[in-house]
C-alpha cells in the first residue's frame, strides 16, 4: 500500500460519501410521489440542463466512446458525436416545452407511461403494460452498463477483482436512489455533470501539451495509423448513418425527457437547452480527444491496451497525467458518468412499475406511503437483475448501451412526437405502433450483417420507421376519441 494508493482511494471516499450525503438530505422532500418522481416540477434551468445531459451521456462517454477512438473508431466516434449533439438540440427544440404543457393538460402526468396512457385515453391499461415491460427491459440492459464501468474503473485504479467492483457500484447508486428519489438524482447529477465538464476540459488540454502542441494532435488525426500503428476501422455510407441515427433516441429516452416534465417553467427551457448543448460539445470533443490522443499519450509511459482493456484509456491516462489525489478526483468523473445514468435509469424504471402497474392497474386505492415503498423494491430488484447482467468481465459497455439506446428511441420515439404533434393519434395506433418497434428492434439487433447488408444498419433506424409508419396507419384505420381531440386542442391552446 503506498502513499499514492491512500490518496487515490481518499478521494473516491470523499466523493462517494458526498453522493449518499445529498441523497440522505433529499429523503425529508419526498412527501408524494410527485415529489419523488418528478422533484415537485421545481428543479431549475441549471440543475435540469446537466441531469439531463449527464444522464444521457452515462459511462460509455468517457470509456465507451474513448475506448472505440482507441481501437481505431475514430470516424464512428465523431459521428456517432454529431448525431447526439444535433439530437439532443433537436429534442429539447421540439420536445421539451410541448412534453411539459402536454403532461399537465393530460392529468398532470408524472411519468412517462402515464403520459402516454392519458394521452391516448388508454382505458385497458394494455398500453401502460407494453410500456412498462419495454421501459424494465431496457432500462435493465441500461444500468448493466453501468455497473460494468463501475467494475471496471475499480480494478484498473485499484486492481480490485471486477466482481468487488460491481457490488461497490451497486452499494452506493442503491443508497442515494432509493433513499433521495428525483431531487437526490437531479442534485447528484449535476455535481456529476459538473466533474465531467471539468475534467475533460483540463485533461484536453494537458494531454495536447504532454504530447508536444496542437501541431502534434493534429497530425495523430491526420495520420492515426501510420503515428499509433493502430489500424483505422473501415467506415462506409451505411455506418455514417447508423452513426447519426443515434441522435434519434433522444426522442424516447424516459429518463432524459422525463426532465423537461420536471423543470420549474416553460420560461426556463430556452436556457436549459443552451447549458444543455454546450456542456455536450466540449464534452464530446474531450472524449474524442482522449481516446485519440491518449493511444500514443499512454504509449510514452509504455502501456498498450488491448480488446479487453481500451475502455479504461480514460482511466489509465488520468493516472499517468496527474499526482494520486488529483486523478482520483477526476477518475470519479468515470464514477460520475455511471451513477448519473444508473440512478435515473432505476428511478425511471421503479416510477413506471410503481405508479402506472401498482397504483394505476392493480392497487388503485393505494397510499402514497405503499407507492414509495413500491418504487424502492422495483429499485432493488431492477439492480439485482441489472448486476446478473453484468457479471461477465469481458461485458462492452458501448455495445450494452448501443441496444439499450435503440430499444427506447425506436419504441417510445415516433409515439413522443406523435403524441405532441398529432392529435388523430388513436390508442389502437399507439398500442400496435409501440409493440412493432420494439419486435423490430430485438429482431434487427439478433440478425448478423452476414445474412444481408442491410442487416449492419443500427436498428434504431428500423425500428424508429416501423413504430412511426405502424401508429400513424392504423390510427387512420381506427375511431378517434372525441374528448382526447378536444383536451388536445386545449393544450396547443395553452401559451407557452
Amino acid at each position: 500500500m503506498t502513499i499514492q494508493f491512500f490518496a487515490k482511494i481518499l478521494a473516491f471516499v470523499l466523493y462517494l460519501g458526498f453522493m449518499i450525503f445529498i441523497g440522505l438530505r433529499s429523503a425529508s422532500k419526498n412527501n408524494s410521489s410527485a415529489d419523488f418522481f418528478l422533484g415537485g416540477r421545481k428543479v431549475g434551468p441549471w440543475v435540469t440542463a446537466l441531469s439531463a445531459e449527464a444522464s444521457d451521456s452515462s459511462a460509455w462517454l468517457l470509456m465507451g466512446l474513448p475506448g472505440l477512438c482507441y481501437l481505431g473508431g475514430v470516424q464512428e466516434s465523431i459521428w456517432t458525436a454529431i448525431g447526439l449533439i444535433i439530437g439532443t438540440y433537436l429534442s429539447w427544440l421540439f420536445v421539451a416545452k410541448p412534453l411539459r404543457k402536454c403532461s399537465i393538460a393530460f392529468g398532470d402526468s408524472i411519468t412517462i407511461p402515464e403520459f402516454l396512457s392519458n394521452r391516448f385515453n388508454d382505458k385497458s391499461h394494455v398500453l401502460s403494460i407494453v410500456s412498462v415491460i419495454f421501459i424494465v427491459l431496457f432500462f435493465t440492459i441500461y444500468t448493466a452498463s453501468g455497473f460494468v464501468a463501475c467494475a471496471k474503473l475499480f480494478q484498473s485504479v485499484f486492481g480490485l477483482p471486477y466482481h468487488a467492483g460491481l457490488s461497490i457500484g451497486l452499494v452506493v447508486i442503491l443508497c442515494y436512489t432509493i433513499t433521495g428519489g428525483y431531487t437526490a438524482v437531479c442534485k447528484t447529477d449535476f455535481a456529476q455533470g459538473t466533474l465531467i465538464f471539468i475534467a475533460f476540459i483540463i485533461s484536453t488540454i494537458v494531454a495536447v501539451f504532454a504530447i508536444g502542441g496542437t501541431g502534434n494532435a493534429v497530425n495523430i488525426f491526420q495520420n492515426f495509423k501510420e503515428v499509433t500503428g493502430t489500424e483505422l476501422q473501415a467506415f462506409n455510407g451505411m455506418g455514417i448513418v447508423s452513426a447519426l441515427a443515434w441522435g434519434l433516441g433522444y426522442f424516447g429516452m424516459p429518463h432524459i425527457i422525463i426532465r423537461f416534465m420536471g423543470i420549474r417553467s416553460n420560461s426556463e427551457i430556452t436556457k436549459a437547452r443552451r447549458i444543455g448543448i454546450v456542456w455536450m460539445i466540449i464534452s464530446y470533443i474531450g472524449a474524442i480527444l482522449i481516446g485519440t490522443l491518449g493511444t500514443v499519450y499512454l504509449k510514452n509511459y509504455g502501456i498498450t491496451l488491448d480488446s479487453v482493456t481500451a475502455e479504461t484509456v480514460f482511466s489509465a491516462t488520468m493516472q499517468n497525467m496527474y499526482p494520486a489525489f488529483i486523478a482520483g478526483i477526476f477518475l470519479c468523473a468515470i464514477l460520475a458518468a455511471s451513477m448519473s445514468t444508473a440512478d435515473s435509469q432505476l428511478l425511471a424504471a421503479s416510477s413506471a412499475v410503481s405508479q402506472d402497474i401498482y397504483k394505476g392497474f392493480i392497487k388503485k386505492d393505494a397510499l402514497e406511503r405503499d407507492v414509495l415503498n413500491m418504487s424502492r423494491f422495483t429499485v432493488f430488484f431492477i439492480a439485482l437483475i441489472a448486476l446478473l447482467l453484468s457479471l461477465n468481465p469481458k461485458s462492452s459497455i458501448f455495445s450494452l448501451v448501443s441496444f439499450a439506446w435503440s430499444g427506447f428511441g425506436g419504441t417510445f420515439g415516433p409515439l413522443i412526437l406523435l403524441a405532441l404533434y398529432w392529435k388523430n393519434t388513436t390508442v389502437q395506433g399507439a398500442i400496435a405502433g409501440l409493440l412493432c418497434g420494439g419486435i423490430v428492434d430485438v429482431a434487427w439487433h439478433y440478425i448478423p450483417a452476414s445474412v444481408h447488408p442491410i442487416f449492419g444498419l443500427y436498428e434504431i433506424v428500423p425500428a424508429f420507421v416501423c413504430c412511426l409508419v405502424v401508429t400513424v396507419l392504423v390510427s387512420l384505420i381506427t375511431k378517434k376519441d372525441e374528448s382526447i381531440t378536444a383536451t388536445f386542442e386545449k393544450y396547443m391552446a395553452l401559451e407557452d
